[in-house]
């Protein structure tokens, strides 16, 4: 059985909650997400809306939320859209694996090592991501949100980056004339006329992507402030949320005594780093939510302006299978510069199998996480259907 954090159990009883959608960062683990909206898209009538009228996304999950929301009009064929993408996509679409940027990269990377330094003001980055603005202009139209917003289909996009100058987390949103900013402490809500700049902001992974600007500021990956990834959607009306991480939370095994232990590459750090970015803080921010739910059972008194504070449903569906084996059995999918280039950090080792997961934008690779998406949403289809207010007869098959 997968992996899942339970709804409460009177979720089923709730069909007219307004349903959030999370879809938080993890590179091409996110593929793992597209399984899982497949499944969900299995359980509705042929040519029904997203059952998610909020959805927030994070990083690579930013990509995902972004496609869901321009086809929240008709669920199953935004889904087909983004399955038709992460099963045919290659590196090269993400990031410029050409032998020479490969090549050029690499001493780069060589020559910092050894000066301590680095020539010029222009930051260095591992990869350059220009090609991913290309194909994300191709696949997202954000016109059509736009219609779908309109049309009471969805209420709100948010995606989130973090500000290098501000030093804050912003979750920028586009949505319903209605919603209003938020602002905490450091972190803040901005409404938005949606576009590629702001996707290609959250998924600008430090050291690995470049840095976008927007308006007089900077931006990275949403993920690196982001303290409290429930909160977006929350802010935009949400009162249930369904999150499909990307991290199987059976705990790692440690060497067997008087085995090797041998120290840490810098692939298999980056790999640790990249892991605690995406998916920490979003258990942490769960926790949080959990210990409002129990407050708040205790108040027997309904949401007012002076106790806010309100009970909310969660879901969290997680990977059945360690993805970091998966990475493994499809890193030669990687084009040869690229294993090149990771070969200069540590990178395609097996204790290196985490920086593979996240980085391997490799179809064989990607089309088995959304197999595995699928498999694991299907094992859960009566605990979604319950959370989603879906009713037996309802399923599309």
């Amino acid at each position: 059985m997968p992996n899942a954090v339970p709804a409460s159990p009177d979720a089923a009883n709730v069909s007219t909650a307004t349903v959030g959608l999370i879809l938080p960062g993890g590179g091409a683990r996110a593929a793992y997400q597209v399984g899982v909206l497949r499944g969900v898209a299995e359980l509705l009538p042929p040519g029904a809306p997203t059952p998610f009228r909020v959805i927030g996304g994070t990083s690579a999950g930013a990509i995902n939320a972004a496609m869901i929301a321009t086809h929240a009009s008709d669920f199953a064929r935004g889904v087909d859209e983004l399955e038709n993408l992460w099963r045919t996509i290659r590196s090269e679409q993400v990031f410029r694996t050409g032998p020479l940027t490969a090549l050029r990269t690499g001493m780069r990377w060589l020559v910092a090592i050894l000066a301590g330094k680095l020539k010029g003001n222009k930051p260095m980055t591992l990869l350059d991501n220009a090609p991913l603005r290309d194909l994300l202009a191709c696949n997202i139209d954000f016109l059509s949100m736009r219609h779908a917003i309109a049309s009471g289909a969805l209420r709100a996009l948010a995606i989130t980056a973090s500000g290098y100058t501000s030093a804050r987390s912003i979750s920028f949103f586009d949505g319903a004339p209605d919603l209003s900013a938020w602002q905490r402490l450091r972190r803040l809500g901005q409404p938005v006329a949606m576009n590629v700049d702001h996707i290609m902001a959250s998924v600008a992974l430090p050291v690995i992507f470049p840095a976008v600007r927007i308006g007089q500021e900077y931006y990275g990956d949403g993920s690196l402030r982001q303290v409290a990834p429930l909160s977006p959607v929350l802010h935009l009306g949400a009162d249930k949320i369904l999150v499909v991480a990307s991290r199987n939370e059976d705990p790692n095994r440690l060497p067997e005594p008087g085995a090797p232990v041998p120290y840490p590459s810098l692939g298999q750090i980056g790999g640790y780093l990249l892991d605690t970015l995406f998916m920490d803080s979003l258990y942490a921010d769960h926790e949080r939510l959990q210990r409002i739910n129990q407050t708040v059972a205790r108040l027997h008194e309904a949401p007012t302006a002076e106790q806010p504070l309100k009970h909310v449903d969660t879901l969290i569906v997680t990977p059945s299978e360690d993805i970091r084996d998966i990475a493994q059995r499809h890193k030669d999918e990687f084009p040869t510069s690229v294993r090149v280039l990771l070969n200069r950090v540590g990178g395609m080792n097996r204790s290196s199998s985490q920086l593979l997961s996240y980085l391997l934008f490799e179809s064989g690779y990607c089309a088995e996480l959304i197999e595995l998406g699928l498999h694991d949403a299907r094992a859960q289809s009566a605990a979604l259907r319950a959370f989603l207010g879906l009713r037996e007869q309802e399923r599309a098959r």
